[in-house]
Parts: structure tokens; C-alpha cells; sequence
């Protein structure tokens, strides 16, 4: 599911990237946490259109869950490496944080 929420991210189709979570999933993001597929799609639809974020997977810890990627868009510090630390339950997103 991971693939393809950066699929998702890099198409800016906010739908689809709101489709690789649970219902009631939350995604942590800039001090402010989003809760269930429409918040998260809401939130994620602003950003593609506020800073246009291109996502570049540059590794994964399977133990931990954490995908680093290289970040480039529309903003300010452009490109810049975060860290994506997910829980997933059933092949879907249950919990992501987004932390620098």
C-alpha cells in the first residue's frame, strides 16, 4: 500500500491517496493530525494544490516502517528529505507520521 500512496501522491490524485487507508485512520502532518479517508483527503488535496509535493522513495525500513523520501515542490527549503513512519493494518494505512 505504501507504493501506492507515492503513486497516488505523485499523480496529485488526492482520492486514491486517501483510498490506501483504513476508514478511521489518522495521518500526523505539521503539528496537526487529519482523521478518517475524507479529513485525510481534504488535507492532502490542499497541499497538491498549495505546494505541489513530488514524493522521491530513497529507503524503507520494513522492521520500523519508516519510508525516507526526497520531498520537492512549491516550497520554501525545496527539495528536503522526510520521513514517513506508518502503521498499517490489513494491507491498508492505519496511522502515518510525517516527521522531518
Amino acid at each position: 500500500m505504501i507504493t501506492e500512496l507515492v503513486k497516488a501522491q505523485n499523480k496529485f490524485d488526492s482520492g486514491a491517496y486517501a483510498n490506501c487507508f483504513i476508514e478511521n485512520a489518522e495521518v500526523f502532518d505539521e503539528g496537526k493530525t487529519h482523521t478518517g479517508k475524507t479529513e485525510i483527503k481534504d488535507w492532502i488535496e490542499k497541499a497538491n494544490k498549495e505546494y505541489s509535493a513530488m514524493m522521491k522513495p530513497l529507503d524503507y525500513n520494513e522492521t520500523e516502517k519508516i519510508l525516507s523520501a526526497e520531498i520537492s515542490g512549491t516550497f520554501p527549503g525545496s527539495p528536503f528529505i522526510l520521513k514517513y513512519h506508518f502503521q498499517l493494518s490489513d494491507g491498508y494505512i492505519k496511522s502515518l507520521r510525517i516527521t522531518s
